[in-house]
């Protein structure tokens, strides 16, 4: 399998990571254990989860997705050091707001570490903007955890132009580590949060791109035909946003790529995200393993410029 250099981290990664804020959620523990054995077994080798994974399902509290990970790796089928981890922090755990604070930082590490049942987090991001802590702030919690061997590298997610270039100024005035990955949404309905001055910052800073809802939660996977296919589903609100004139477009497009590559919606809609400028990978889910063998296949299918053009014509 492919690797990947992930930015300036020194981290190469398999060209599809995997979404783990099902596990706990719409993935039953045997169900993820599962799913991450073949995930690895196919030669990938990136989980992406958040310490709030899955707090907004009721009784839960978050961390569930941690701890099932963390379960797997006790397991052993796979060592540590051939798994890639990456986790965030900042979302509110029960204190009522954002907060990636160093306060709050030192405690959610401990936590995540505990959870995972690991000494060290591969790749830690700070998960949402938040308006109260100074950039110089999180990045000297950041560095302290990197001397101390609790983290490897570090990023962020969902931060817009402004806002990465103001952290990359933050991170330089004051000699910090800069955030050398990012996570922002971006999927072939969702296009405009990426491309442009995010997508131009990251090639010029070589910061690896993670993306995250590659599959617009499922919309792009072909198994909804209409807003009534999503009714009672986990997603069911945000899929059926998508069905606008422009959607149905896009999924029409997607049906006549596969008709012609006898690949599956989803495996063309990560392949096109890996043929983006200045992607890395995608982030995508599977509940099943007839979904993981689509995402896999994602990680070498080759579409045409032809397909590439229908694509990127039908989601303008």
């Amino acid at each position: 399998m492919e690797l990947r250099p992930l930015g300036r981290t020194g981290l190469s990664i398999a060209p599809v990571v995997f979404g783990g804020n099902v596990f706990g959620w719409t993935a039953d523990e045997k169900t993820s254990f599962d799913l991450l054995d073949a995930f690895f077994d196919a030669g990938l080798n990136t989980i992406d989860t958040a310490d709030v994974y899955s707090r907004w399902v009721p009784g839960h509290v978050g961390g569930e997705s941690e701890t099932i990970i963390g379960r797997w790796l006790k397991r052993g089928s796979v060592a540590r050091d051939k798994a890639i981890i990456v986790t965030k922090v900042g979302s509110d755990m029960g204190q009522g707001h954002i907060d990636l604070s160093a306060q709050w930082i030192v405690k959610a590490v401990e936590d995540s570490l505990s959870r995972l049942g690991t000494d060290y987090i591969d790749l830690y991001l700070s998960h949402w903007p938040d308006p109260n802590t100074p950039y110089e702030e999180t990045l000297g919690a950041f560095v302290k955890l990197k001397e101390a061997g609790k983290i490897r590298a570090i990023g962020c997610s969902n931060l817009d132009a402004v806002q990465l270039q103001a952290s990359l100024d933050a991170a330089a005035a004051a000699g910090l580590p800069r955030y050398d990955v990012i996570q922002p949404e971006y999927n072939l309905v969702t296009r405009n949060a990426f491309e442009g001055p995010l997508a131009d910052l990251c090639v010029k800073e070589d910061i690896g791109v993670i993306t995250y809802f590659s599959l617009a939660a499922g919309f792009l996977t072909g198994k909804y035909k209409s807003k009534e296919d999503a009714a009672g589903k986990a997603r069911e609100n945000r899929v059926a946003a998508y069905f606008d004139e422009r959607g149905v477009r896009i999924l029409g497009a997607l049906e006549e790529v596969a008709a012609a590559t006898g690949a599956k919606p989803a495996t063309i809609a990560i392949a096109w995200l890996l043929r983006k400028r200045g992607v890395t990978a995608p982030i995508a889910s599977a509940t099943s393993l007839s979904q993981l063998q689509s995402l896999v296949a994602a990680a070498t299918l080759s579409l045409s410029a032809e397909a590439l053009a229908l694509l990127d014509k039908a989601g303008a």
